[in-house]
């Protein structure tokens, strides 16, 4: 979760001046608060998060420490790949996340025979990650997807329309799932090279190589 930092701050001689931080991580934000708490110079602070609700330091500390055990800040990098020739497609994601004080990464793929189209196949990409932090356990946190279809992200953004069926009842599971899950959704358009990764993976899966993996990154 990203969080700005607002404050109060007071000089010895009672000179006061307020501040807004940029966006940073919440953890991050904590350790700040608590070092300006210590200075005894700190007259007010509190916290607001990307849906503007505001939290208290006393708050802040309680929802980290809760979720540290569960995974958190959770990205998802999306790909879906489709051939008219053989009517498969590819699908594939890259998650990270953090958990139990580790930065993780899940990378897993899967073959389906049952799409038409690659805007298709992009959609259940996106769905099939949606799948796999449910199954980690992600629930009523924001969670960022991450993808270069710009059919997925803008309709499911709301600044383009889906008009064709197929994917206006792609875009009507997502949401479900998402509300189900309590999942407070951020989306990210990349282009395909940023995207190599989940790329990668649904070409994998495409040429029937599984990938099903989760390793411990390096800070």
């Amino acid at each position: 979760m990203n969080i700005r930092i607002e404050l109060t701050y007071r000089t010895p001689k009672g000179t006061e001046a307020s501040f807004t931080s940029d966006e940073m991580r919440a953890s991050k934000a904590l350790l700040i608060a608590q070092d300006l708490e210590k200075s005894g110079r700190l007259k007010k602070i509190s916290f607001t998060d990307h849906l503007e609700n505001i939290w208290s330091l006393k708050e802040l500390k309680k929802h980290l420490e809760e979720i540290q055990t569960e995974p958190h800040d959770v990205k998802i990098y999306f790909d879906g790949g489709f051939d008219l020739k053989t009517k498969r497609s590819g699908l594939g994601c890259a998650i990270y996340y953090e958990q139990n004080g580790k930065s993780l990464r899940l990378r897993k793929n899967a073959l389906v025979e049952e799409l038409d189209t690659n805007n298709e196949a992009e959609y259940a990409a996106f769905y099939f990650g949606l799948q796999e932090i449910e199954l980690l356990g992600v629930h009523h946190l924001p969670v960022t997807f991450i993808g270069d279809s710009q059919v997925v992200i803008n309709q499911l953004n709301g600044e383009w329309p889906a008009y064709e069926e197929q994917l206006s009842n792609w875009a009507d599971r997502i949401e479900a799932k998402l509300e189900e899950l309590g999942i407070q959704p951020e989306y990210e358009l990349i282009s395909r090279k940023k995207n190599r990764e989940a790329d990668h993976l649904a070409s994998q899966a495409m040429n029937e190589i599984e990938i099903s993996s989760v390793i411990e990154l390096d800070e």
